[in-house]
């Protein structure tokens, strides 16, 4: 495997912070397996810019040696990775069988006619991004949703989902 130069391995979208912590998380691993970082570089440009852009995972895999398209399997293959742009508050709705049992479809087109939208689609303020997902773990605390893919909230009726979405626009920026 041949080795990357500085040069190529800084262009792109992504900020000197990026590459830094892209360099932490290649020496978890053994240098002639620094593919195994893809996962992690690919969180890590998606908590920079919000979503993973083409640019972005092309800047991955000139950093860790790969073709783009392998990158890009990666980033296809997890629903975790954004690829397009989302609201500021990403709200994954669990629209699996049990959620289902418990309201969970219910809870996902309230929310969508609260906020004028369709399931998978941004509030025009660029606020909120609202998507159904698969089944989050939490199913005795149907239904769930996970807040910007980091904090999962449960028993979501429409008072509680009423009460999330005034929380999260006064924590707007």
């Amino acid at each position: 495997m041949s080795s990357i130069s500085t040069s190529t391995a800084r262009t792109g979208p992504l900020s000197e912070a990026a590459y830094a912590r892209f360099a932490r998380e290649v020496a978890k691993y053994p240098a002639d397996q620094k593919q195994s970082a893809v996962m992690a570089c690919l969180s890590i440009a998606q908590q920079e810019q919000g979503w993973v852009s083409a640019d972005s995972e092309a800047a991955i895999a000139a950093y860790l040696g790969m073709a783009p398209i392998a990158v890009r399997e990666v980033t296809t293959f997890y629903n975790m990775y954004n690829q397009q742009p989302v609201g500021q508050f990403k709200l994954n709705v669990c629209t699996n069988l049990p959620c289902q049992l418990r309201n969970g479809q219910a809870a996902l087109e309230y929310l969508c006619a609260k906020l004028g939208i369709e399931p998978g689609a941004t509030t025009p303020d660029g606020l909120f991004t609202v998507q159904p997902c698969e089944c989050l773990g939490a199913c005795a605390d149907a239904p769930v949703m996970l807040v910007n893919d980091r904090q999962m909230v449960s028993l979501m009726s429409h008072d509680r989902l009423d009460d999330l979405v005034d929380t999260l626009k006064a924590q707007a920026q």
